[in-house]
């Protein structure tokens, strides 16, 4: 299939072209470059060997996504395109829904005029209720949640019920992150955060480089193994052939899976593990909890093993491994 991604350039999308292309598709990358880099794409083409047409643009636009699609001859639609931080979505909610519901309606309008009916839709475990422990698919996913990005969401999962009822040859896979880390194991692309970065992977791994001074801990009196908390840490190459595995098992129809290991890791358990590969202490001070952290938050994967055939194989010293490599020869990430 000729795949088009929309927010194709960033971290996880980078990573799913290359395993596209490794299962014989084609990629056409639509980004805005916002919060990417050009040089992403190029260093995914070398390692995958294959031209990966990028399209600077905006996903928001219906009728550039629409010339894309025609011109490309798109077969299915791969939809990374939108705002992730949940910090920053309580600062400035009218931007994330702005963003992340307009890129989602004027893709799948956009699809709906070129009869394009294969979409898979970067979702989040954000969109459950109540965090806990291995999260089934069927729990509770509602609108009323802490943070404007977990809502949006949990809004587009809505709408790609409703337009799938309205047309009942669209074939639609809807895939719950967990918590994505680590790099390409060649350590040219990786996580590329601008600023401060908001997942912990990156911010220990800036510490470890001495671009920071310290990780802060939220809190160390959860009731958890060591009193921080506990989240299921999934390796980007899992992911990324977690889509791959999805594309491939369209069917008419909405299917929601969850992509996690089903093991729940501490963030002093992370720490530690990033210790062992730099091979030395790293700096930290416990502060406050945040408002709205979990306790723990992992993922039951059964149903995406059952239906996908897929499951998360690489360990969480990988992921460190990875990220550390990438981080090493990349001190300033792209503009290295």
């Amino acid at each position: 299939m000729r795949v088009l991604l929309t927010g194709g350039a960033g971290f996880i999308g980078s990573h799913t072209a290359i395993a596209l292309v490794e299962h014989g598709h084609d990629v056409v990358i639509l980004d805005d470059l916002s919060n990417a880099s050009e040089e992403a794409v190029r260093r995914a083409e070398r390692l995958a060997g294959a031209a990966m047409p990028l399209i600077v643009g905006d996903a928001g636009d219906a009728a550039l996504v629409g010339r894309v699609l025609a011109d490309h001859r798109i077969d299915a639609v791969i939809h990374f395109a939108g705002l992730k931080a949940v910090g920053e979505s309580v600062a400035q909610p009218l931007t994330y829904y702005r963003v992340n519901l307009g890129t989602a309606i004027a893709t799948l309008e956009a699809m709906a005029t070129h009869r394009i009916r294969r979409f898979v839709f970067s979702s989040s475990a954000t969109v459950y209720e109540q965090p806990g422990e291995l999260l089934r698919e069927d729990a509770p996913v509602g609108i009323d949640l802490p943070n404007p990005y977990g809502r949006t969401k949990a809004m587009i999962e809505a709408m790609i019920a409703d337009a799938a009822a309205a047309d009942p040859a669209l074939e639609a896979a809807v895939l719950r992150y967990f918590n994505p880390v680590g790099a390409h194991p060649s350590g040219d692309i990786g996580e590329d955060p601008k600023g401060i970065p908001n997942n912990l992977m990156p911010f220990i791994a800036q510490v470890a480089a001495g671009e920071r001074e310290r990780l802060r801990v939220f809190g160390d009196d959860y009731p958890t193994v060591d009193g921080t908390g506990v989240r299921d840490y999934i390796h980007v190459l899992d992911l990324a052939e977690g889509h791959v595995a999805a594309l491939e098992a369209l069917e008419p129809g909405v299917l929601t899976v969850n992509l996690g290991t089903g093991r729940g890791v501490s963030v002093l358990e992370v720490l530690r593990a990033f210790e062992r590969a730099v091979g030395r202490e790293l700096p930290f001070e416990v502060v406050e909890r945040r408002v709205g952290d979990a306790a723990v938050s992992t993922a039951d994967p059964t149903l995406a093993q059952e239906r996908l055939g897929w499951r998360a194989t690489r360990s969480l010293d990988d992921a460190v491994t990875d990220a550390w490599r990438w981080q090493e020869r990349n001190p300033r990430g792209y503009r290295t």
